[in-house]
């Protein structure tokens, strides 16, 4: 059974259709379904003739059973002109909608129209595994526009400007629809809960294509938020729910301001779902009460993740959270991850492992406080390091956009480059602003307007020695530079043995939907920009700790080269890693249906030795991907080459997959 999404408007004047008796097609039911069990099933294709109006002819196929079964339910030939038939009406209601009530949906089968007598035996005779052909057209007729709009009631001042609709707008229902759906959400916004707005009617004029519309308006009375009701808490305390809580008894009804509560309290993240339900009348406070009911998400959970690209090989991982340890939606999250399974830019199999603690609202409405420690090991080309981390931060979020954290943190490694073992205390002190204007619910969910960006400031002190010095040259990219040994040794006493220095970096990223241009449906196309740079002060390329340098490469930074493998060179073709680095991507994607999409790219940058800007060696890379959307974000497969080689160890391409955008 299809049930139209397409709403559509009552209309006071127009024509009803005949009735037939009850008994025909009761008959007709009966015949059809012992020649739909006798018969063959009969495979078709679909040609729909374009309207030429984008947004109607993408809903029509979204709407359109013929086009959506074409493949996956074939029926026999009775039943083909049966569905055909359905489809007429279906369309119709479609196009319709879009404010064309004189339009004409026409579909053919094998060139015969739908009440052709001699159309199922011809589809009968049809070759077998040969498919019947299916044209659907459309005669649109003049667009409809509105005539008198009017409404039946009085607005009250404060909601004098809410209703938009007038005269001379095109008579499409949902613009329709949504003028009084607006009407309705602004007057419970401005205090009037108990408002009412009916489903708008419409009265064709017979000799124009014009439509009159007509609403009936019931402010009602305007009230306050009375008692505050919490309902289906089990683990979590009520304390933790009302001190969070942003709606208070007294304060003017707003069915906005109980939504953006409703979600705050979600956001705390033991909550599966929240269901608020206001009263129908006011209560011994004068205001009207509202009951929030909690449903709790199951205290433990445990999630899988992977990912695979050709420099870094494949990674996976198993983390396990309590999402409510003491009662007040403190988290614990344990995670373990496989990293370097295979990857040309990888030269051993290593582990990321780590354990984070978070205590919401700490001394302060949204203000977090995370302790977290870690464990590392990998190889890679570039170094292998082991290293034990640690860290306590304090996050704060100031505003709907912004949010900004202070903390310490502490790392004991040790690190391999060339031949040469480290050891190093590294301290610092990690501050971070970050701005969010994309409003999603989650960094997988895909980005579609607004802008990320973040600055960081990391002060450290590096308290390190190189347990052995062995002769080492350098390349910034280009050519050898040959560094002797006492050169190095005089840089690494004067730096590692007591380096302090200060790590800057800032990124952004912003996301431009087409249909601002009036080029696409909402979401459909979506060029996304990325800028992101960042230098190392007080610390000269060989005193700072390998992990510490910057690196280019891979599906974070520069895409088609191998993770890690743009920026300064040794001799052997091994990165080293420079003290400044800045970067650019640009990316169109286009979605195509509900679920599936593709992007194009191109991403550049370089990494320089020096503080010099743009003192490295440039490097381009291109490709494209495509995208499959699921609920908890697209799933990404890219390919990219690099526009020429960087280095003899050059990959012709690399291949990323993973979960949600690069960016």
């Amino acid at each position: 059974m299809y049930t139209s999404r397409v709403p559509t408007l009552r209309r006071g004047s127009f024509a009803t259709r005949s009735k037939i008796p009850g008994i025909v097609l009761l008959v007709i039911g009966l015949l059809s379904t012992a020649y739909v069990l006798a018969a063959d099933p009969q495979s078709y294709k679909v040609e729909m003739i374009a309207t030429g109006i984008g947004s109607l002819d993408e809903t029509l196929h979204a709407a359109s059973d013929l086009i959506s079964l074409e493949g996956t339910a074939p029926v026999s030939p009775f039943g083909l002109i049966a569905r055909a038939r359905a489809e007429v009406d279906r369309l119709k209601t479609v196009v319709e909608s879009y404010g064309y009530y004189q339009s004409t949906v026409t579909i053919k089968v094998e060139g015969l129209a739908l009440n052709n007598p001699d159309l199922a035996d011809v589809l009968t005779a049809l070759p077998k595994g040969r498919d019947a052909k299916v044209a659907i057209s459309f005669e649109l007729g003049p667009l409809y526009h509105l005539g008198k709009v009017t409404l039946d009631g009085t607005l009250p001042p404060a909601a004098a400007g809410l209703f938009t609709l007038k005269s001379g707008d095109p008579a499409v229902a949902t613009e329709v629809l949504a003028a009084g759906a607006r009407l309705l959400a602004g007057l419970k916004d401005r205090g009037y809960a108990f408002a009412t707005v009916d489903p708008p009617v419409a009265y064709e004029d017979q000799s124009e294509p014009i439509l009159d519309v007509s609403f009936h308006v019931d402010p009602g009375a305007s009230v306050t938020i009375g008692e505050i009701r919490i309902e289906g808490l089990k683990r979590v305390h009520e304390k933790l729910v009302r001190h969070r809580l942003t709606l208070h008894s007294g304060q003017q009804f707003s069915s906005k301001a109980i939504e953006a509560a409703r979600r705050d309290l979600l956001a705390l993240g033991p909550f599966a779902a929240i269901n608020v339900e206001v009263g129908n009348a006011v209560d011994h406070t004068g205001g009207v009460p509202v009951t929030f009911d909690f449903r709790e998400r199951k205290r433990h959970a445990v999630s899988l993740s992977a990912a695979y690209s050709t420099d870094l090989g494949g990674s996976g991982g198993v983390s396990w959270t309590d999402r409510n340890v003491f009662g007040n939606a403190e988290q614990l999250k344990i995670s373990a991850n496989v990293l370097n399974l295979g990857g040309s830019a990888s030269s051993g199999i290593g582990y990321d492992t780590s354990a984070k603690f978070t205590i919401p609202d700490f001394h302060h409405r949204d203000q977090s406080l995370q302790i977290t420690i870690g464990a590392l090991n990998q190889s890679l080309v570039a170094y292998d390091q082991r290293a034990v981390t640690s860290s306590v931060t304090l996050a704060r979020k100031v505003s709907t956009v912004w949010t900004v954290s202070v903390g310490v943190a502490t790392a004991e490694e040790k690190i391999l480059q060339e031949e040469v073992n480290y050891n190093y205390t590294l301290v610092s002190l990690p501050l971070n602003v970050s701005y969010d204007s994309t409003n999603l619910a989650s960094p997988l969910d895909d980005p579609v307007h607004g802008m990320r960006a973040g600055l960081s400031l990391t002060p450290t002190v590096s308290l390190g020695r190189p347990d052995a010095v062995e002769p080492v040259s350098a390349s910034s990219g280009t050519a050898a530079a040959p560094i002797s040994a006492s050169q190095l040794e005089a840089e690494e006493a004067l730096g590692h043995a007591n380096a302090t220095f200060i790590i800057t970096q800032i990124k952004a990223s912003a996301y431009f939907d087409l249909n601002e241009l009036g080029l696409t449906n909402p979401g459909r196309s979506v060029l996304a920009v990325r800028g992101q740079a960042g230098v190392a002060l007080g610390a000269s390329e060989f005193s700072l700790p390998p992990d510490q340098r910057f690196y280019g490469g891979g599906s974070g930074t520069i895409r088609g080269y191998k993770y890690q493998g743009i920026g300064p060179l040794f001799p052997d073709q091994n990165p080293i890693g420079g003290i400044s680095f800045s970067a650019g991507s640009l990316e169109m994607r286009q979605r195509f249906g509900a679920s599936w999409g593709a992007a194009a790219f191109i991403d550049g940058g370089q990494v320089g030795a020096t503080l010099k800007p743009l003192s490295g060696k440039f490097a381009v890379g291109a490709g494209a991907g495509v995208r499959y959307y699921t609920p908890i974000g697209p799933i990404r497969l890219d390919v990219a080459v690099p526009t020429r080689r960087y280095s003899a160890d050059d990959d012709a391409f690399e291949v990323y997959v993973g979960l949600g955008q690069a960016f």
